[in-house]
């Protein structure tokens, strides 16, 4: 994560602002060395150079997969404004992959989960949210896009529970998803009252808060299905955990708004600053 943080725009990352932040919060070098020798070995980077002098290039996948995708970032706030409500529709996408592509099988099953999916049968897997053109993207460069099959319905059982809210709850591991909110919440808070506070914060620090930040919000919202307010235990510790990110993306712009960004940051901060304006509308968070 810390290395994936640090990709700036040209897909580079410098050696010296690794090792610099990575010291910061309180890694090795060995440690740094280890995961670039492990990077480049998966094909993930390239590296020229030694020592501090170093940088690493990004791979092509590399950079497509870097940051939480904007498109769930922004549907996440805007849920949490309440901008977008549900509409009752259940999206079902159902898969018959054979044996001999059991690659293109598993990973299409992954991509599913993390686009928000839960199964309901062998190959069957259903959705609250409108998943179809990153279902059948996935597909499709999977080469198994012949194997799927969409379908909604607004009429969705599993044995005897109907109600929607239940079947969310039997679906999806809310309780692991809420103490995620409730770790990023616990994280972000100090590092707003830090952001906020008087004191004046060195560029490497302000980077290092940034990374930190980055890999919370990261580890709360890959597994997050993104499902709807109405599905949801209330209060939802997400909404409160996502608001305190926006308000310390928006301290972050203030202290430095003309610094370079590594594209990870430059992918979301304007969304999270979005967040930030409509929260200044609300009461403050207790």
């Amino acid at each position: 994560m810390l290395v994936h943080a640090l990709v700036r725009e040209d897909g580079t990352v410098g050696a010296d602002e690794l090792y610099s932040v990575a010291g910061t919060l309180g890694m090795s070098d060995q440690q740094v060395r280890l995961c670039v020798k492990r990077l480049v070995a998966e094909g993930r980077f390239t590296h020229e150079g030694r020592g501090r002098k170093a940088r690493l290039h990004a791979t092509a996948d590399t950079v497509r997969t870097l940051a939480p995708n904007a498109d769930f970032l922004r549907q996440a706030f805007r849920q949490d404004a309440g901008l977008a409500p549900w509409d009752g529709v259940w999206h079902l996408a159902a898969f018959a992959v054979p044996e001999a592509e059991r690659t293109a099988r598993d990973a299409l099953r992954e991509t599913l989960v993390h686009l928000g999916g839960a199964p309901l049968q062998g190959g069957l897997y259903v959705c609250a949210n409108a998943w179809e053109p990153y279902v059948e993207e996935a597909a499709q460069r999977l080469g198994v896009h012949g194997s799927l099959t969409l379908l909604t319905t607004t009429d969705l059982r599993r044995g005897d529970t109907r109600d929607p809210a239940e079947l969310a709850r039997l679906l999806w591991p809310l309780t692991e998803i809420a103490d995620r909110y409730h770790r990023l919440g616990r994280v972000a808070g100090p590092r707003l009252a830090r952001l906020t506070g008087p004191a004046e914060l060195a560029p490497a620090a302000l980077l290092t808060l940034a990374v930190e930040l980055a890999a919370e919000l990261t580890r709360a919202m890959e597994p997050d299905p993104l499902l709807p307010p109405e599905l949801l235990p209330r209060p939802w510790p997400g909404t409160r955990a996502r608001e305190l990110v926006a308000r310390c993306w928006a301290a972050l712009y203030a202290r430095a708004p003309d610094a370079p960004r590594p594209a990870l940051f430059r992918r979301y901060a304007d969304i999270a600053r979005e967040a930030a304006v409509r929260a200044a509308d609300l009461p403050p968070l207790p």
